[in-house]
């Protein structure tokens, strides 16, 4: 993923769990300036992972993009990051 942005997801709504098409990703916890420390997260061979600092369940659906969640409010784009050309 050298050569791509590390998706950034963030459960400012307070969902009980967030669907992802992403196996590595940030979870930045809620909209910035209330955010905690971005950390990384990786599935690995799993389903699911538990964010540490927010306690968002996230779950791997294979059905969304890597820049994608359901419910849909979820995706969170840093303002110094523009989209691939």
């Amino acid at each position: 993923m050298a050569d791509q942005i590390v998706p950034h997801f963030q459960n400012n709504s307070g969902h009980d769990s967030v669907a992802i098409g992403a196996r590595e990703f940030m979870c930045i916890g809620a909209n910035p300036p209330f955010d905690h420390p971005h950390v990384f997260l990786d599935l690995g061979d799993e389903y699911e992972i538990v964010c540490p600092y927010c306690s968002t369940l996230y779950k791997f659906d294979a059905t969304l993009k890597a820049n994608e969640t359901s419910p849909t409010d979820c995706v969170w784009t840093p303002d110094n990051i523009t989209s691939a050309a």
